[in-house]
């Protein structure tokens, strides 16, 4: 009997355990307004994530969306005020304007909830400042999330620069990202208002897609600060975008190395690729999985497909999942960081300053 029961007993423990291992993370929605958050509402079920609020203050949004997804409307709320009276998530990801960043911060990090907001981490340096400052506070994650980030083909540049050094030192990293424009390939009108507003989005072209290649471009270089910052921001379609910038190229200066970044909402078609070369060879990351190259002694380029990268490194969602419960770290200056982000937005803002004052911006050790 004394048996039975202990075997009853261990039994009962593994599978408390067991479930303990697959209980979803907890998070929360803050926003609607930003297309991207179809990611994370469209999303398979992984078993590892669960939407436990939306927030949303545009209930029409919110409606249509929530009902495209088949999700509750039960899940909705107006505020994040609201939502704390009835649920405290684990974590929130943001999917409003980048202004609103700071907000859903300053909400949340009293709570000790965590936080990843959808690309760029901020309007400017004082809100990513500020952002940084609470999360420290209240120790809580602070990540920032970029659709290049789940490329293999970025994953394995990164590799063979830093670990199989197969191009030799890095001189030159052009990053090329954009679209026709957010109005001709028909973004929802609640995410155009903002997007093309200087105050909610901070800028045009340069933030949506310039903080793209800042980001790459610091990881990189592992978390090296630029000497300066070079830039040029057009209006080409004044009519469609009369407020901000819709093509930017950015110039990048480190002691040895030169980033180049051409963002833009003029390309003929939608594109995010990289291009690094070194003393010896290149690497060109076209997509995310596809991949080519020149290394040293070869007389032509090759090209190799590669596989997607595994769980939980494919999705953004599963990442900050395996984060909050402390599966997975982060690297100092990943793709993710705080500390990535937040040279992000000084390379970004001084974009802005070198366009604005046609010089060349020295940035601040």
């Amino acid at each position: 009997m004394t048996q039975l029961l202990s075997s009853l007993l261990l039994l009962l423990t593994l599978g408390t355990a067991f479930a303990q291992e697959r209980q979803k993370v907890k998070l929360a929605v803050v926003g609607l307004t930003h297309s991207h958050v179809h990611w994370i509402l469209g999303r398979a079920d992984k078993g590892d994530v669960e939407i436990v609020a939306i927030v949303e203050p545009n209930r029409d949004l919110a409606s249509r969306l929530m009902g495209s997804y088949k999700l509750p409307m039960s899940l909705h709320v107006n505020s994040m005020e609201e939502m704390f009276d009835k649920v405290t998530p684990e974590g929130v990801t943001a999917f409003g304007s980048i202004y609103e960043h700071l907000e859903v911060v300053q909400a949340c990090a009293p709570r000790g909830v965590h936080v990843m907001v959808e690309k760029p981490l901020a309007v400017s340096t004082a809100h990513a400042n500020e952002m940084a400052r609470l999360a420290k506070a209240h120790d809580i994650l602070l990540i920032t999330n970029y659709e290049t980030t789940w490329y293999a083909s970025n994953q394995e540049v990164y590799r063979q620069v830093h670990e199989e050094k197969a191009i030799g030192e890095l001189r030159r990293v052009i990053i090329n990202d954009g679209h026709e424009g957010p109005k001709e390939i028909g973004v929802n009108p609640e995410f155009l208002d903002w997007l093309a507003d200087p105050v909610q989005n901070g800028g045009g072209a340069v933030i949506d897609f310039g903080c793209y290649g800042a980001n790459l471009l610091t990881w990189l270089m592992q978390g090296e600060r630029p000497i300066s910052v070079t830039a040029e921001l057009k209006q080409i379609k004044t009519d469609t975008y009369p407020k901000v910038d819709d093509d930017a190229t950015i110039l990048v200066q480190y002691p040895r190395t030169k980033g180049v970044i051409q963002a833009s909402w003029n390309w003929p078609f939608s594109r995010k690729d990289l291009e690094a070369y070194g003393e010896t060879g290149y690497l060109i990351a076209r997509d995310g999985t596809r991949l080519s190259s020149r290394l040293p002694g070869q007389r032509q380029e090759s090209d190799t497909k590669l596989a997607p990268r595994p769980y939980p490194y494919d999705d953004p969602f599963s990442f900050f999942a395996g984060l909050i419960r402390k599966e997975i770290s982060m690297q100092p200056y990943d793709l993710s960081s705080l500390e990535n982000n937040l040279i992000v937005v000084e390379i970004l803002e001084a974009a802005i300053q070198s366009d604005r004052e046609g010089r060349r911006v020295l940035v601040e050790k």
